[in-house]
């Protein structure tokens, strides 16, 4: 029989690449990891690995035998959630991570909703960047995240995980008052100011430069700036433009013009494949859907 922790560990290198990665994603030594992959070999008594240069790579038989632990991990998944539901109430840990701007919007109505409905669970929040939220899901860092991406920049699919829609928010483009945006794309009118970007290699990085180059051109990046509201303040004092989606608007400072683009940010409900019967994932996506429903009531524009 192989062993599953091990079947994990090959699923883990086939999508973070490197055993040093594997190994911080699990807080195991890169010598452990080693010495599990070495063991599963030898359990298979085919090469899964093979070194490339100084890289570990999958062979074929590793790629076919990561397909099938996917299909493994999945049905565990299944598993625990209908031994969950045959359980009398809710209990244990629940490990949400969200983004900035739903951590300070959906997220404390909902885990109020959660705590008074089920007081046994323990909520654990983490605020956490869209593109690391497939990672923390699979290494079970997480057990739910609130996880998006935008038209320009879809998520590609990942076998581990399974989703359900909650949001489409519309973006824009916030200028100062000043800026001549009589051009009927005020992402060209802005073609020659500073911009106000976030951190390279995240997502919001990723759309704005998108965005930009679909019209032409590469953004003038003035600042690195990952929150909305100092971002949004930066705006007000002249310093550049940024985008922003509704959620991440709030009440923009004075002198913040907020001017809608065709693009749309997508937020969804993440968790693990074969987890979504779990009940206490269940209570997760229904508290998240009855407060983004509220604040659709109470700002029918969420929705454009």
């Amino acid at each position: 029989m192989l062993d599953v922790r091990r079947l994990r560990l090959l699923r883990d290198l086939a999508n973070l690449g490197t055993i040093a990665a594997v190994a911080e994603a699990h807080t195991y030594t890169a010598s452990a990891v080693s010495q599990q992959l070495a063991a599963l070999q030898r359990q298979t008594g085919v090469a899964l690995l093979e070194h490339t240069g100084r890289r570990v790579t999958l062979t074929p038989a590793g790629r076919e035998l990561v397909a099938h632990t996917e299909t493994v991990l999945a049905a565990l998944e299944a598993a625990a959630a209908a031994v969950a539901a045959a359980r009398a109430g809710l209990s244990g840990t629940i490990r949400l991570g969200a983004f900035p701007s739903a951590v300070r919007t959906m997220l404390p109505a909902a885990l109020v909703a959660l705590g008074r409905d089920n007081p046994g669970l323990d909520l654990m929040v983490t605020e956490i960047d869209p593109v690391a939220v497939p990672e923390a899901l699979r290494t079970r860092r997480l057990d739910v995240a609130l996880w998006h991406d935008y038209d320009v920049v879809p998520a590609p699919p990942d076998p581990a995980l399974e989703s359900v829609p909650l949001l489409d928010e519309a973006v824009y483009l916030a200028a100062p008052a000043a800026l001549d945006a009589a051009d009927a794309d005020p992402v060209a009118a802005a073609r020659h100011c500073d911009w106000i970007l976030g951190t390279p290699g995240t997502l919001c990085h990723t759309v704005a430069v998108r965005v930009c180059e679909a019209r032409g051109f590469a953004p003038r990046a003035r600042h690195h700036v990952d929150d909305f509201d100092a971002a949004l303040t930066l705006v007000a004092a002249g310093q550049g433009v940024t985008l922003v989606p509704l959620l991440g608007a709030g009440q923009p400072p004075p002198r913040v013009r907020l001017l809608p683009l065709a693009t749309h940010r997508r937020t969804r409900i993440g968790y693990r494949r074969g987890a979504g019967d779990h009940p206490a994932v269940a209570a997760c996506v229904d508290a998240l859907r009855s407060i983004v429903e509220s604040l659709e009531s109470a700002t029918p524009t969420v929705l454009a």
